[in-house]
């Protein structure tokens, strides 16, 4: 059992018609028929009643074809996940930094994150302390760099290319 058999069911359900179904599906009628013919094999039932005008769906085709309707979406379901987890990195990042640092910084910091996230949308904030840590804690601001009673230092190694934190 595959989930194009489940699509194919489905769409055959939906449509009441093979040629149709297989349409909607992009594959041709007879693949689709195959397909699904296959799948009542392996299942040991007839899922549809078939004649030359009508397709009906048996009682037992309307319980799996619901099932196949859950199981669909829950695979759609497992994309969407995936896509999440994959553009993370595609999310618009908003850096805060105070007006002293950004200079220095930004220069460093720029090249980098467009070389590892090319996609990621990078918008930045140069404002005083006070402003940018309310922004931080309000949400408005993914990260911020800022001087305050904890000296934050940013210092750029050469030897692996990556900006560390070192907080004293």
């Amino acid at each position: 059992m595959t989930l194009s058999e489940l699509r194919f069911v489905v769409a055959v359900a939906r449509e009441k018609n093979f040629r149709r179904a297989a349409e909607k599906c992009f594959v041709s009628q007879p693949a689709l028929s195959l397909a699904i013919k296959k799948l009542e094999e392996e299942l040991g039932l007839s899922l549809f009643e078939r004649n030359r005008s009508e397709v009906s769906i048996t009682p037992v085709g309307q319980l799996i074809i619901n099932q196949a309707n859950v199981v669909l979406d829950e695979a759609a379901k497992i994309k969407e996940l995936a896509f999440q987890g994959d553009s993370q990195l595609k999310q618009p990042f908003s850096l805060g930094l105070i007006y002293s640092i950004a200079p220095y910084l930004l220069p460093l910091m720029i090249p980098i994150l467009r070389k590892d996230s090319p996609e990621m949308p990078l918008e930045v904030e140069e404002n005083i302390t006070k402003n940018l840590e309310e922004w931080g804690v309000g949400g408005c601001l993914s990260s911020t760099v800022v001087v305050g009673w904890l000296l934050a230092r940013f210092l750029w190694h050469q030897t692996n290319k990556k900006l560390t934190y070192l907080a004293s």
